[in-house]
């Protein structure tokens, strides 16, 4: 008996330790990547810009082929939204909506995860020698969840390979002119 007490006391150490550490972890975990495509700003905007025009280069819509999309609001620009449904892990379900739309420049969108929580993503272009600077982040507040502060100290390297493919994938559709209509 006494060895099981001590065992639960171990445990109950462990697990208040770990809450205890996991508060004085970061609250947000924000990762950005980029890249230089050469072309003008205005060439790349419209595929930033227009959540259907992403299946030409974002890496998840190859991922899982039998994903269902609904698209809502605008066609592109602020208030212009996608809903998707995946039975694949790495794809998942959720909803993305673009906040904040500065042509030629900018744009923010809020992700929706559901039980997984909310983020933000963002692309910035910026002019530079040889083309455009495509800057793509993301950004998520775990608040108090002990369990997200942890999963956000791996959580860059989980998602930089796919922001990495994507942007590499962007680069070639926008310098080989392959761009579809969304």
């Amino acid at each position: 008996m006494k060895l099981l007490k001590t065992l639960l006391a171990v445990v109950a150490g462990v697990a208040i330790l770990f809450a205890l550490v996991g508060l004085f972890l970061p609250r947000t975990a924000t990762m950005e990547r980029s890249v230089v495509i050469d072309a003008s700003p205005d060439a790349i905007f419209p595929l930033l810009n227009d959540l259907r025009a992403m299946r030409d280069w974002a890496p998840w819509y190859e991922r899982d082929p039998q994903a269902e999309f609904r698209y809502e609001g605008p066609e592109a620009g602020v208030g212009a939204t996608v809903h998707w449904q995946s039975d694949h892990p790495e794809v998942g379900s959720g909803t993305q909506e673009i906040i904040e739309s500065r042509p030629g420049e900018y744009v923010r969108t809020r992700l929706d995860f559901g039980a997984q929580g909310e983020a933000e993503a963002w692309f910035a272009l910026a002019e530079v020698a040889g083309g455009t600077e495509v800057t793509w982040g993301f950004v998520t507040d775990f608040g108090n969840n002990v369990i997200g502060r942890y999963f956000g100290l791996v959580l860059e390297s989980m998602l930089a390979p796919d922001y990495e493919a994507g942007l590499a994938k962007l680069k070639r559709v926008v310098e080989s002119g392959a761009q579809t209509p969304g």
